[in-house]
């Protein structure tokens, strides 16, 4: 009887190693400010889309349905900050606005030691968007994703019209 064996899954930059090192990038770039879960969750798909919001060009290519792309991160970020705060990466306090993420005792070595051209362009797109967005108070921070959120809106109902489905 013949074993039938999976094909090799294709390499992502979308699983909780990936999310992890992009969590701590920003973290590092933010330090010694922390942030909670969800403004994570948005630097994350911020950091990868830069482009999108008048930054330097995205480091990964644009995706036809942004607002999905956006929605699936939450669970991602949150395993991706776990994985991260086993090796001092990333530290998780709880202060009286809830719990915040910080970058841990090891990040900034860590950091230092990734030197290929992706990590570089990933460190500098960190440090844009944590100068652009990162300290935006979070009224602002909303006020800047629900623009972004009504274009991702407007471009699915173009999609959802170009299939023939009614808006």
């Amino acid at each position: 009887m013949d074993v039938i064996t999976p094909a090799p899954r294709p390499a992502t930059f979308n699983g909780p190693l990936e999310a992890g090192v992009r969590a701590v990038a920003v973290l590092g770039a933010a330090h010694p400010a922390s942030f909670d879960l969800q403004r994570l969750v948005t630097l994350d798909y911020l950091l990868v889309h830069t482009g999108d919001i008048g930054g330097p060009t995205s480091l990964h290519p644009p995706t036809p349905m942004k607002s999905a792309e956006f929605l699936i991160r939450r669970k991602l970020v949150e395993q991706a900050l776990l994985l991260m705060m086993t090796r001092d990466l990333v530290s998780r306090d709880a202060t009286p606005d809830g719990i915040r993420y910080s970058a841990g005792e090891s990040a900034a070595v860590f950091l230092n030691a990734l030197q290929s051209d992706y990590m570089k362009a990933l460190k500098e797109r960190a440090a844009w968007l944590v100068d652009r967005v990162g300290h935006l108070p979070d009224a602002e921070f909303r006020a800047l994703m629900r623009r972004f959120f009504d274009q991702w809106v407007e471009e699915f109902q173009q999609v959802e019209r170009s299939l023939g489905v009614e808006a």
